[in-house]
């Protein structure tokens, strides 16, 4: 065929109108493009690592930092588990100091006092005082007289057989660098307890219990949190 005329008849289908027929296999061409392309990026997405999860820091809780090589905490809600924890506690410090050769200051003790175990976070005085609706809110009473305590029992070593502590004291816990978060949520609970079965002004009791604390505790603002946020921090978790 000339070249002339193969030209013309080529320039001729070129300005032809596209058929449906056509437009339909152009369609389904690219879409198989598109479809194959979404599923490379699919693909190399699931390959991709996700980005690590790390907890927000918030200054409040700063207090929770301390050197340290060792860090746990003891989560407690009852008068049982506070004192179960009183012993676990004493037991980590001697063991790490027998058998790893650690100080007390390597280590980083926390022992969490909320719900019914909050008021054992409260000094003799408070329990002299308001002993009675204390011990009724918290749903315990003195083995020995089974009636109110009129003291901190984790404090006194005339209970050593009769309570879960095993005579192991709070303040024997403290000489040995161990702390105590009293939850604040819980606290105002035992005011308005209080009040209600004594009489008096629930914000002043309030107050009046977050100044007598027992030795090392600090007043946190809520137990439950502090026990999530000793954990974002490396504190080892023990429910007692």
């Amino acid at each position: 065929m000339p070249l002339a005329k193969s030209r013309k008849r080529y320039l001729r289908r070129a300005m032809e109108p596209v058929t449906k027929k056509q437009q339909r296999r152009t369609f389904v061409g690219l879409s198989s493009l598109a479809l194959a392309g979404a599923t490379a990026a699919l693909a190399q997405d699931k390959t991709r690592p996700a980005a690590a999860w790390s907890p927000a820091r918030h200054g409040t809780d700063d207090w929770l930092e301390r050197p340290s090589q060792h860090r746990i905490v003891f989560d407690t809600t009852t008068f049982e588990g506070a004192g179960v924890a009183n012993v676990f506690a004493t037991n980590f410090v001697r063991v790490n100091g027998t058998d790893y050769g650690l100080k007390e200051r390597d280590l980083a003790v926390l022992i969490v006092l909320r719900h019914r175990s909050t008021p054992l976070g409260y000094n003799d005085a408070m329990w002299a005082k308001y002993g009675a609706p204390m011990a009724a809110q918290a749903r315990f009473s003195d083995p020995k007289t089974q009636g109110a305590p009129k003291v901190n029992l984790y404090n006194s070593k005339d209970h050593a057989d009769t309570l879960e502590n095993r005579g192991v004291t709070f303040d024997a816990l403290v000489k040995q660098g161990v702390t105590f978060a009293v939850c604040s949520l819980a606290t105002r609970v035992y005011a308005a307890a209080i009040a209600k079965s004594m009489g008096g002004n629930v914000d002043a009791i309030n107050q009046e219990l977050v100044a007598n604390l027992i030795a090392n505790a600090r007043m946190v603002t809520a137990g439950i949190v502090v026990v999530s946020r000793a954990q974002e921090r490396g504190y080892t978790l023990v429910t007692a």
